[in-house]
């Protein structure tokens, strides 16, 4: 018999209080978006013997362990020592900057960052974008080993080959490897943008860490997994088009910019459950003046924002993902009032 499945985020705490913390969490539901998981076993005979130990050696130096004092833990430990909240990161840039997950370094003090030759650097600035959970941090370094995000160009594969490196469990853990396939694509797991999906181990202090195809290039930051009564190697990255953008938002203007069509949506009962439909989004309230100017009405069905078809509130952040306030728009809405579809311009707001 199935027990509940949920997800977690995996930033880590000494492994005690890790236990007690897996076994009593509470998460969100997972309903897989869309189909196609793929078993690794075979994927990975097929890959050379000295494929993955090349790859090992060449993107582990650039991995970090990062740690620091996580004032939730003050009152369960005597040692303020073992208050310690630990994740992992990798270098994006040689002079300093490292990605990671923004729930790794939320709320942590003294934040300190370890690379795999035990060199250790105080943590001096730290951006970060909850929505996406993607956060940069600043040590004072230069010339670091850096990894490079996969291009937007060359598309993620379903049964993919990758390796994910990160510290599960223990610090003492720290520059572990697991390999696995890309098991799903574009997962819409209830956080508001997709998902890769991955069966390479990922545990709680593998948060922040880098998802890596053959080539070395980094293809998600692994941020969460699920558990459950018989669920096994099920965890999820936050695709590299997203880090991408959330990184050169935060190295820019230090926050993301986003945009708002000005509207309040409900999905459709098939869409929240990842069901195939044409159903589209109920808009249940007009907010912003732009948006009622264009003709957007409470009742209507939203088809498609800005080219995309859209059926899903993370559709939506999807299709607005890099499109700033100001910018008018093109949307499809099914309008309540005779059912036809028509198109309207509208200029987005802030979000």
């Amino acid at each position: 018999m199935s027990g509940v499945l949920g997800v977690k985020k995996t930033r880590s705490w000494p492994l005690f209080t890790m236990i007690i913390t897996l076994v009593m969490a509470v998460a969100v539901t997972v309903v897989p978006h869309s189909v196609g998981a793929v078993q690794s076993s075979t994927a990975l005979a097929k890959v050379s013997s000295n494929v993955i130990p090349n790859l090992v050696k060449q993107v582990n130096p650039a991995v970090v362990t990062i740690i620091g004092q996580d004032p939730l833990l003050l009152e369960e430990v005597e040692d303020p020592r073992d208050a310690l909240g630990f994740g992992s990161g990798f270098a994006i840039r040689s002079d300093g900057w490292i990605v990671t997950n923004a729930h790794v370094v939320n709320g942590l003090k003294d934040v300190k960052v370890i690379f795999q030759d035990g060199k250790k650097y105080d943590v001096v600035k730290s951006l970060v974008d909850v929505e996406t959970d993607i956060a940069l941090i600043k040590i004072n370094a230069k010339n670091l080993k850096t990894l490079k995000l996969a291009s937007n160009d060359k598309k993620v594969e379903l049964g993919e080959t990758v390796v994910a490196f990160g510290v599960p469990l223990q610090v003492k853990l720290r520059n572990s490897v697991s390999a696995g396939v890309v098991s799903g694509l574009d997962r819409n797991i209830d956080e508001p943008y997709r998902y890769l999906q991955t069966d390479a181990a990922i545990n709680p202090g593998n948060s922040g860490g880098p998802l890596v195809n053959l080539r070395g290039e980094v293809i998600g930051v692994n941020t969460l997994k699920a558990f459950g009564e018989d669920v096994d190697t099920l965890g999820f990255a936050v695709p590299a088009d997203t880090v991408r953008w959330v990184v050169s938002e935060m190295l820019q203007h230090s926050k993301v910019r986003r945009a708002s069509i000005g509207i309040m949506l409900e999905e459709s009962w098939a869409a929240s459950y990842g069901l195939p439909t044409k159903e589209g989004l109920t808009i249940t309230e007009v907010k912003s003046a732009n948006a009622k100017k264009a003709g957007l009405s409470k009742g209507d069905k939203l088809l498609t924002v800005n080219g995309h078809a859209v059926q899903t509130i993370v559709d939506v952040n999807e299709a607005l993902k890099g499109v700033l306030p100001g910018k008018t728009i093109k949307v499809k809405v099914k309008q309540r009032s005779n059912g036809k579809v028509v198109e309207k311009k509208v200029t987005l707001g802030k979000k």
